[in-house]
């Protein structure tokens, strides 16, 4: 079976809550959809606003080396002509190659939000379909909400494919538009659309309002339909589309439908990401395949399943999908999950039933080492007598002052033993935590020019027992990063301020200890 993929990030994803992507954004994430091996790729509704009219004129579709560019657009209103209508006649001077035309399948869209007939809404399909084949554009047709209305009159929802098909589309697309849909139906209504339609592609498109977007994709290709859409990480209006990165994986590693060359498989963990950063929005760590913690084996029986055979806790390799197998540790690890995890860091583990009782302790008074490899390998080190601090604190004291009117100003002085030297340093931020790390970094800096490299990255707070009110304790959690590396860094205290101390000098000592791996 070939199967064709058509992605409607840009489109269909841009419409959920929070997202909005200049003209330049689209071209980046279609040019990584097209290295990707993407078969169409919808990155508008040029009619619809000027952002995506400014994609469609500005961008190269030439550009593309496997994937063609569709242009967005509704069947004409009823009752008018096809061509006084912009929002059709505007396609044909665009370089767009591909229109997806949508239309309504469900008597209760005709009736009640159209509000004409049955016979114009055929009409209107026909007429739209064939202007923009006439025009040389390949159609694809868009029958929204096929499903429910396939329940409600499945005479007219095949009528109305049937008008798209008779005048020039190639591909027909089933939308489970409300995404309510239940496998099982859908499977039986797909199967016999596709028996009507032996000569045309039949198509795919789900949403995931009952948590079955993906799955519903899948039992389609199964009923034989041979072109699916959906959007990268699901992304989409309400509760999201079919999730395209998870589909993609299913179909090949699954079911054994080869849709893309294995090096773009091994590329879907980067894309996905990549576009979750486009896009503004804090990656998913639980995603299908491509999650950071997809592969990420923390029970201590899991751990020592793995260390044995990746098959006895991995359904699929993660090479496959550009992932990787992590390790994160915590009360629950055994010791071969210390000893993995050590081995991650590259550093010896030497006692692990030492290191976790260490690390149980830990937890116990609010620390968690799963995102902090910086504190976690210091921790390691300490337990086992290898401690080597880049200073000893003598103090440190933060003086902010407001006054009426003003900005409010931040001072902080550090007073400290560093080569055999004590030193005293005082410096100016835009609150403490980055009062503290200028004064360090102008204290200690001397010593360790390797300094002038590491960034902090994101700074993050949690606090641990809420019903304490001010009084809480406060978890504090800083990545940092030498462009290179990145790493994270724990501290835990009553006293914000002690706890984002702590993961400061951590997150230093880490970055000039030499001990980050790629």
């Amino acid at each position: 079976m070939s199967l064709t993929l058509f992605d409607t990030t840009l489109r269909d994803g841009t419409q959920r809550e929070g997202v909005s992507l200049t003209a330049e954004d689209k071209a980046r994430i279609a040019r990584e959809l097209d290295s990707l091996g993407i078969d169409y790729i919808e990155a508008g509704f040029p009619a619809s606003n000027p952002k995506d009219l400014e994609f469609f004129e500005g961008f190269d579709d030439s550009s593309l080396h496997h994937a063609k560019l569709v242009a967005f657009t509704r069947a004409r209103r009823p009752k008018g002509r096809t061509e006084d209508d912009p929002a059709v006649t505007l396609l044909p001077s665009l370089s767009a190659p591909v229109a997806c035309i949508v239309a309504k399948s469900w008597k209760l869209h005709v009736e009640k939000v159209l509000r004409t007939t049955q016979e114009e809404n055929l009409e209107s399909v026909r007429d739209t379909v064939a202007y923009l084949a006439g025009a040389g554009k390949e159609v694809i047709f868009d029958a929204e909400h096929y499903f429910d209305g396939f329940r409600d009159d499945p005479g007219y929802s095949l009528a109305v494919l049937r008008a798209a098909a008779e005048a020039g589309a190639t591909t027909l697309v089933l939308c489970d538009t409300n995404g309510g849909t239940l496998p099982t139906e859908l499977k039986a209504i797909v199967a016999r659309t596709v028996r009507e339609f032996p000569d045309v592609e039949v198509g795919i498109h789900t949403h995931n309002d009952s948590g079955c977007g993906v799955a519903n994709a899948l039992v389609a290709v199964e009923a034989g339909a041979t072109h699916v859409q959906g959007t990268v990480n699901g992304i989409g209006e309400r509760c999201g589309n079919c999730d395209l990165v998870t589909t993609i994986a299913n179909l090949q590693l699954k079911m054994g439908l080869k849709v893309m060359d294995d090096e773009e498989l091994r590329r879907l963990t980067e894309v996905s990401n990549y576009v979750s950063e486009l896009m503004n929005l804090t990656p998913d760590t639980h995603r299908p395949f491509v999650g950071r913690s997809a592969f990420a084996h923390k029970g201590g029986l899991h751990v020592d399943g793995i260390s044995k055979d990746p098959a006895t806790y991995e359904h699929v390799a993660p090479e496959a999908v550009g992932n990787v197998r992590r390790t994160p540790v915590g009360e629950l690890s055994g010791k071969n999950s210390i000893r993995t995890k050590a081995e991650e860091l590259g550093i010896e583990a030497g006692d692990a039933t030492q290191i976790l009782g260490a690390i149980k302790q830990r937890e116990y008074e609010g620390y968690h080492y799963e995102a902090a490899d910086a504190s976690l390998a210091l921790l390691i080190g300490r337990t086992m007598g290898e401690d080597s601090p880049l200073f000893e604190l003598e103090t440190f004291r933060i003086i902010s002052e407001k006054r009426a009117g003003g900005e409010t100003t931040t001072e902080a002085t550090i007073k400290l033993s560093v080569g055999g030297q004590r030193v005293i340093s005082t410096a100016e931020g835009n609150g403490p935590v980055n009062a503290l790390d200028q004064a360090l970094r102008k204290a200690i800096g001397p010593h360790y020019p390797e300094l002038k490299e590491i960034q902090l990255s994101n700074y993050k707070v949690r606090i641990l027992d809420e019903h304490r009110a001010t009084a809480a304790t406060t978890r504090v959690l800083i990545d940092s990063t030498d462009g290179k590396h990145m790493w994270g860094a724990v501290g835990v205290s009553e006293n914000i301020i002690e706890a984002s101390w702590q993961a400061l000098v951590d997150g230093l000592e880490y970055g000039v200890s030499g001990t980050k791996k790629e």
